[in-house]
Order: C-alpha cells, then sequence, then structure tokens
C-alpha cells in the first residue's frame, strides 16, 4: 500500500502536453498597433496565479505605516533560527525577506508591487474569487471563459500556452490554447490535487502539514525531463532535449514547483517560435494558520521563479512584462494559531525589463483600525482589471474599447492603470 507520503508525492505532479506554434502578432478590432509587430520587437507576457491569497502585508509590510507597529510589529518574518528581516525599499515599505532577488530587481527598476489590489468580487470564497480573476468579469459568474483566452483568440495564430497541470479558466475558451507541465509517473487526475489543497486550507490544524508535505513532494521529486524523450503533439520534443526549445546539449532537468515552472515558462517563451502570452500557477498560500514558515518557504519559490524566469528567458528579458496575482489578500491581524484568514485588498506584483519598477503602484489606504475594511481587512484601492488593462494596453497594444468589451466586458468604467510601462520599451500608457 502507497504511504501518505508517497500519494502526495504523486499527486503533486502534472501531466505533459505540447505542441508549437508561429509567433503571431494582435489582430484585434480596433487595437492601436502600438508594440507587437508594429514595434518590431514582439511584446511578451507572463501571468503568475499564486491560489490561496497571499498575506500582502506580510509579503510587502507597510513599515511606515503608523498602525503597522500595533497589528504586526512583533510577528516574525522567519523561523527562531533565523531573524531576518524585512528589506526595506523605500520609507514606506520593504519586502519580505524571502525576497532577495526581487528586491535586487526593485533596485534596477525592473520589479512593482502593487498595493491594495484586488479583483471586482470582495467576497471571501476561494473559488469564486479566482474565478473573478480569471474570467475578468466584475462576478465569479459572470463569464464562463477566460480574460487570457479571449487574447488569444484576437491573435493571428495560436499563441497561448498554459503551464499548469489541468486548463485553468483563464485559459479556456474558444481560442485554441496548449498546455504543459512535468510528467505525471502514475494516472491521478490533477484536478484533485487543487480541490485538496483547498480543502486543507480550510482548516487550520492541517494547512501547514498539507502545504509542507506538498513542498517535499516537490523538493524530492525531479522531473526528469532530460531522462526519456516524452511523445508530443506533432513530434515535439520536451524541453532541454536536443531538438527541443532548449536545443543543443541536454541540460539539467526541470524541478517541480513554482521556480521549475517559471524557468520552464521562460525557455518556452525565449524561442522564435514559442507563445506569446504564458501562464503559471502555484497552490498552498492559504495560511490560516503557520504563517510565518509557509510564507518564508513560498516567497522564496517565488523568488526563485523570478530568477529562474529571469535566466531562462535571457535576451527577451527587455520586452516582456510578467504579472503575478492572487485572489484576495488576509485579515490584518494575526489570528489565533499563527496565521491569517480570507481578507479583502491584497498584493500584485510586476516584473519584467518592459516594466518600469523602482517604485510602488497602487494607492495605500492604511491600516489603522479606522482604515480597515469591515474593521479587519486592508481597503482594496485598485480594481485587478485595471492593472490587467494597464499592462494589455501599455505592453500588448490592445485598444481600450477592446479591452472595455472583448477582453474584461461591461468595464468601461475601469481605466487601464498607467506609469507601469518602461519609457522606449514597445508601447506604455504612462
Amino acid at each position: 500500500m502507497a504511504t501518505r507520503r508517497e500519494m502526495l508525492k504523486t499527486m503533486a505532479l502534472g501531466a505533459a502536453t505540447l505542441s508549437l506554434w508561429p509567433r503571431a502578432a494582435w489582430s484585434l478590432a480596433g487595437s492601436s498597433g502600438s508594440g507587437g509587430a508594429g514595434s518590431g520587437a514582439t511584446p511578451l507576457l507572463l501571468v503568475v496565479m499564486l491560489r490561496g491569497g497571499l498575506d500582502g502585508l506580510h509579503a510587502v509590510p507597510p513599515i511606515g505605516d503608523p498602525g503597522w507597529g500595533a497589528l504586526r510589529g512583533s510577528f516574525p518574518f522567519t523561523g527562531a533560527q533565523d531573524k531576518a528581516q524585512p528589506i526595506a525599499i523605500d520609507r514606506n515599505f520593504a519586502l519580505h525577506p524571502s525576497l532577495k532577488y526581487a528586491a535586487q530587481l526593485y533596485q534596477q527598476k525592473y520589479f512593482m508591487p502593487v498595493v491594495a489590489i484586488a479583483p471586482p468580487y470582495q467576497g471571501r470564497s476561494h473559488f469564486e474569487a479566482q474565478d473573478c480573476v480569471e474570467n475578468g468579469s466584475a462576478s465569479p459568474s459572470g463569464a464562463h471563459d477566460g480574460w487570457m483566452n479571449r487574447c488569444v483568440a484576437g491573435m493571428r495564430g495560436e499563441m497561448g500556452l498554459a503551464l499548469a497541470a489541468s486548463m485553468p479558466l483563464i485559459m479556456r475558451g474558444p481560442a485554441k490554447v496548449d498546455s504543459w507541465s512535468p510528467p505525471l509517473p502514475v494516472g491521478v487526475n490533477p484536478d484533485l490535487v487543487r480541490r485538496l489543497d483547498t480543502l486543507y486550507a480550510e482548516d487550520p490544524h492541517l494547512a501547514e502539514a498539507w502545504s509542507r508535505a506538498v513542498a517535499e513532494s516537490h523538493d524530492d521529486a525531479t522531473m526528469a525531463v532530460d531522462a526519456a524523450m516524452v511523445p508530443m503533439p506533432g513530434g515535439a520534443a520536451m524541453p532541454n532535449q536536443p531538438g527541443a526549445l532548449g536545443g543543443g546539449k541536454p541540460k539539467p532537468a526541470y524541478s517541480g514547483g513554482l521556480q521549475g515552472m517559471m524557468a520552464a515558462a521562460g525557455k518556452f517563451m525565449a524561442k522564435n517560435d514559442g507563445p506569446q502570452v504564458a501562464f503559471v500557477e502555484d497552490t498552498g498560500w492559504d495560511t490560516h494558520a503557520g504563517e510565518t514558515g509557509i510564507l518564508q518557504r513560498k516567497l522564496n519559490q517565488l523568488d526563485d521563479g523570478l530568477k529562474g524566469f529571469h535566466e531562462s528567458i535571457g535576451a527577451a528579458w527587455d520586452r516582456v512584462a510578467v504579472v503575478v496575482v492572487t485572489e484576495f489578500g488576509r485579515t490584518a491581524k494575526i489570528n489565533g494559531t499563527g496565521g491569517t484568514d480570507h481578507g479583502t485588498g491584497g498584493v500584485a506584483f510586476l516584473a519584467g525589463g518592459a516594466i518600469a519598477g523602482g517604485r510602488i503602484g497602487g494607492r495605500w489606504p492604511g491600516i489603522s483600525q479606522q482604515d480597515l475594511n469591515e474593521g479587519r481587512d486592508v481597503h482594496a484601492t485598485t480594481d485587478m482589471r485595471a492593472l490587467f488593462k494597464g499592462v494589455l494596453a501599455g505592453h500588448m497594444g490592445v485598444a481600450r474599447n477592446v479591452l472595455d468589451t472583448r477582453v474584461f466586458p461591461d468595464s468601461a468604467a475601469v481605466a487601464p492603470m498607467g506609469g507601469l510601462l518602461r519609457a522606449g520599451r514597445l508601447a506604455g500608457v504612462g
């Protein structure tokens, strides 16, 4: 009989499919044409979804806010043997000590936290909040397909890739989108992993144990991409195989987890015949209990993922925008089990050579007691669709009327965020 550890290892892996497609430019009706083919350099977009609700106050502590000391001032960022302090990036905000590479990117103006952000849905259900983020509407049931699929539908050619165990809602729809994940040694339905992750996360006693077990399975199990050729549609080879995206001499195999998937995304997107738009997801960000240990590890994985993506995408870094989001934030106060519960305003991250980083995006509402939403959460001051629109308009050259009606239905009242794109790097809205 398989042990619990063996079962968790098996479920934590994914299934593999891959096909290659020609690069193409936007052809959405009414597109401005700025960026894309008209600029001579194809813009690239990677969206990363952190499922579970990242605690933005822990990831980007507002150290200059007068309410910070009362709420979180004594809460540790790292374990008992490691008293590392957050990395100050300006007078008012810092980054979690695990985000060392992100801090370097911030200093190079390639990284931007966006604070107090959330989707239009302001409830506390993981499934409903994630559906709202992914379908691009004002409610969890506002659309049955995903906004990234609707973007791909407006392109000439097949340009979408989801690096996920199963096709996520954000990439579902009539447009053809391929998916890829490292091979699964035993036939397990990958949807089960996501469902179990959410169920375990609801129990404060099991959340940390489940997250740790999945992490151990990622750490222990190396995806042997180079060990054996896996047949792919159209005869394509897996990454890092001779003749595949990596080409030439085989390199070390991809490891599991967020860092491995982001590195793989960079490898795919760096090729001339790779995807222009890609999506990566990661679970285990729900922190009802034992938040210090969980987020020390998970934020380190995200940091490694940013580094791996930067290195693997190579020279194409200058024309890439990475958008990292989560479905909602957490409560401002720590609960009785050393964690936080479902909240409202959260944090997003932008990274890449096309991003005008080195600053904090969004509008900070304050976290004094009188400033909190319902007396418990950070107020959301930015609609997440405004962030997506700002990147799609300024970086991908999608026209405002297309964003307002087709990509994000009935969203004319939500203006694209400005100032997100680096001047002289493709197109910018600010």
